[in-house]
């Protein structure tokens, strides 16, 4: 009885997980919470030291990256990070201070979670604004996979800074 209860668990388990690599679903807990938040707090301040390609390390290096701000959608790593780097550069001076805010971390199951919070960009592209963020657990940590940004309606601009 002890094997046919092993083999269904473990058809389980990957039923669960069908993907080649996947990780097995843990429970989420409050460290999950502070390791997304300290994904958030490494991004701006890689941003306010100029880093970009340290800022684009918060999001899953993938083609199925999602990123809407300013009335586009742009969809893979590359593309936001070669978006970014048009804009901005890797200019310090160009890029100002990015301040984020989180106001609600919600899991979404064990390897998800949804983050709302507020960005404040101080400098040459000032602004402020809304965002919302799909994370996901992934073998690097979590990782964002989907970025929507708003601007303010006071904003001058009509591209928002990335969150």
């Amino acid at each position: 009885m002890t094997r046919v209860a092993w083999l269904v668990a473990a058809a389980c388990a990957a039923a669960a997980c069908p993907a080649a690599g996947c990780m097995h679903a843990q429970p989420f807990v409050s460290g999950d919470r502070t390791a997304i938040t300290n994904v958030i707090t490494a991004q701006a301040a890689a941003w306010n030291s100029g880093d970009l390609a340290g800022y684009m390390n918060g999001y899953a290096h993938t083609p199925d990256l999602v990123f809407t701000s300013g009335g586009n959608v742009r969809k893979g790593w590359q593309d936001a990070f070669d978006h970014y780097k048009a804009r901005y550069g890797n200019d310090k001076s160009s890029m100002g201070k990015l301040e984020f805010h989180v106001t609600e971390i919600d899991p979404v199951g064990a390897d998800g979670a949804v983050v709302l919070g507020t960005w404040k960009l101080d400098g040459p592209n000032a602004g402020h604004g809304v965002f919302s963020l799909v994370f996901e657990r992934r073998a690097e940590g979590w990782r964002i996979i989907h970025d929507h940004t708003s601007s303010g309606p006071d904003t001058p601009r009509s591209d928002a800074p990335p969150s």
